[in-house]
């Protein structure tokens, strides 16, 4: 028996983290048929979806994508809030190379360089111990075979977005974030994730940080994007 397998197994017991069946040898975090329920977009697909109208006119962005539909109460929902606030570190990996696996033909993602995370504040860090977004692109990375850029740093702690409304969400997050070793990234073709498009404030300021490296391409990606 493998004694590290033995252990995660107490720690995150097998079962489908949607429905609560049990999961067979083959299956990780959800079920087969729960797999086949995930809401998926299907963004990158078309370049012209409701995440990269979101963007219009704010950011200079050449690829934008989500992998999920998030809406109350569903089962995106549900994984990510035990991804971020029940330590539950293996969904953040396991929807990354899921997604990734979903994408990896699209022509933008073949030519990326990087994949960068959306950074949290070093506070955030360690209450939560980790960073979803970081363990998402994690997973991507394991799928696409792309590495992992974490030179975009947060500044400075803008607490939590949930419940403040699009303009408020602006002015908390705007020039929050800046860019380390700026010239390595020069030329080159980035990625970035998060874990949920909802205003697209966060990622705009990301961007923003980012656009004024000589020659960069960006694109957005995130796990999910909320719905009404």
């Amino acid at each position: 028996m493998n004694v590290f397998k033995g252990v995660l197994d107490l720690i995150y017991p097998v079962i489908c983290l949607s429905c609560g069946n049990a999961l067979v040898a083959h299956e990780t975090v959800i079920c087969t048929i729960c797999a086949v329920k995930l809401p998926l977009t299907n963004f990158h697909k078309n370049p012209v979806n409701a995440m990269s109208r979101a963007l219009w006119g704010r950011v200079n962005i050449d690829f934008a994508t989500a992998f999920l539909y998030f809406k109350k109460a569903g089962i995106t929902q549900n994984l990510l809030h035990q991804l971020k606030y029940n330590g539950r570190m293996d969904i953040g990996l396991n929807l990354g190379q899921r997604f990734g696996q979903h994408i990896i033909e699209n022509s933008f993602v073949a030519s990326t360089d990087f994949l960068m995370p959306v950074p949290l504040h070093k506070l955030k860090i360690a209450a939560r111990g980790y960073n979803q977004s970081e363990l998402i692109c994690k997973g991507l990375s394991e799928a696409l075979s792309i590495p992992v850029c974490n030179d975009l740093k947060r500044i400075s702690d803008t607490g939590t977005q949930t419940k403040k409304r699009r303009f408020e969400r602006w002015l908390n997050v705007s020039e929050k974030f800046i860019i380390e070793k700026a010239n390595y990234l020069e030329g080159k073709q980035i990625l970035l994730v998060d874990d949920v498009f909802t205003t697209g404030a966060t990622l705009e300021a990301c961007c923003l940080a980012l656009e004024g490296i000589k020659g960069i391409s960006l694109g957005v990606a995130t796990l999910a994007i909320a719905t009404d």
